[in-house]
């Protein structure tokens, strides 16, 4: 699996953890290839709200 993958699946399973936008905003960084920023991004917002 691709790092991009990965993310998505990531992202998906954290997806009912976070505000709508949050998600389409991390989901659009990772499809246009920064997986890196769409990863700091997510763990960001879980820390913010204390979900880590």
């Amino acid at each position: 699996m691709t790092e991009k993958s990965e993310f998505l699946k990531a992202l998906k399973k954290k997806k009912n953890k976070m505000s709508i936008q949050e998600y389409r905003t991390l989901k659009g960084q990772a499809l246009k290839g920064d997986v890196n920023a769409a990863s700091k991004g997510m763990n960001k917002v879980m820390r913010r709200r204390g979900l880590r």
